[in-house]
């Protein structure tokens, strides 16, 4: 191992963007962490949830955790008081830190490329401190990602919310779990070509809610939406008079997504609960697929559809370890 002792060497996961985002990168500076002996630190601050630019997000929506399958975690605002030792990898992060407070998309996407050259080339380096302040989606197995989400606790007063409703809602039935990512005004970049023509997507999920409906079951059906715009909820809900929403506020159309500190940080615990209550359905419809929203469910539901990402008017149902295409 290179470097210096275990104790003085960091892997900092910075992500200030939606939950789905930073759980997955976490899962991969996480892995990164493990495999070359590091601590790691969850570094949340600025998070789009909340006002304060200080606080760290993750244990305003997480329990602290103190060890994550035997590598050592930080993860609360002790951060704030908190140097790493040089030097760094990525290489910008070895400028004066006035120089580091504004960094361009380009830049960002360089280090994410960086940061995956090095994860991908299962090696180490000379860096004391790794700093991951990138999308890492892709960036690593399937069994790390489970790793986070097996590890990690939603607080407490947002896990009753959810056992809450589960017991409510949830358990009398074979529920069908519909996550809708529309952006409502957002850049919503890989997402977009699902929404080319958004009649068409909307007649897409509809036909994926029937192609689910008419799959076996062994209660009686229950569909669940979760999506971030008012019109999906109407137009959905207009074809499916019987879905079932968790109540939360919408901004207007065209307004942003749901993830902002307009909502306060009622909007991360919404989002939350919504996350893990799709990981708890009998099947979870993914639109699209490439949210990383539903990225738990997908790892944990007992059986998905999804879109193919080459021709989106087609359905794949994953059931377990098989899969198959269903004409939608």
């Amino acid at each position: 191992m290179l470097g210096g002792p275990k104790n003085d060497r960091f892997v900092v996961s910075r992500r200030r963007t939606g939950l789905g985002d930073c759980l997955w990168s976490l899962a991969a500076a996480w892995r990164f962490a493990q495999r070359t002996g590091r601590n790691l630190v969850i570094d949340w601050r600025g998070s789009c949830y909340l006002e304060q630019p200080f606080t760290n997000a993750f244990p305003v929506f997480f329990e602290p955790v103190q060890d994550i399958a035997g590598v050592r975690v930080i993860c609360d605002d002790q951060i704030n008081q908190r140097s790493f030792p040089g030097p760094f990898f990525p290489g910008w992060w070895n400028r004066p830190t006035i120089d580091c407070a504004y960094r361009p998309d380009e830049q960002i996407f360089r280090e994410r490329d960086e940061l995956d050259q090095l994860f991908q080339s299962q090696q180490d380096c000379d860096a004391n401190t790794i700093v991951c302040d990138a999308c890492l989606m892709w960036r690593c197995d399937e069994e790390a990602e489970r790793e986070i989400f097996r590890s990690i606790k939603p607080r407490s007063e947002v896990q009753g919310r959810i056992d809450a409703i589960f017991r409510e809602h949830f358990e009398p039935y074979s529920v069908i779990g519909i996550h809708v990512r529309h952006g409502n005004g957002e850049d919503i970049m890989g997402h977009a070509p699902y929404w080319a023509d958004p009649e068409r997507a909307l007649r897409q999920v509809c036909n994926a809610i029937d192609t689910a409906k008419a799959l076996s079951h062994e209660k009686p059906v229950r569909a669940f939406l979760c999506t971030d715009s008012a019109l999906v909820l109407e137009k959905v809900s207009a074809m499916f008079p019987d879905v079932f929403t968790i109540p939360k506020r919408f901004h207007a159309p065209q307004a942003g997504p749901l993830h902002s500190a307009a909502l306060g940080a009622e909007g991360g615990f919404s989002a939350l609960i919504e996350m893990y209550l799709l990981a708890r359905c009998d099947t979870v419809i993914r639109f699209p697929p490439t949210s990383a929203f539903t990225r738990y469910a997908r790892l944990f539901a007992p059986r998905v559809i999804e879109f193919d990402l080459n021709d989106p008017s087609r359905l794949i149902l994953i059931e377990e370890a098989s899969q198959e295409l269903v004409s939608s």
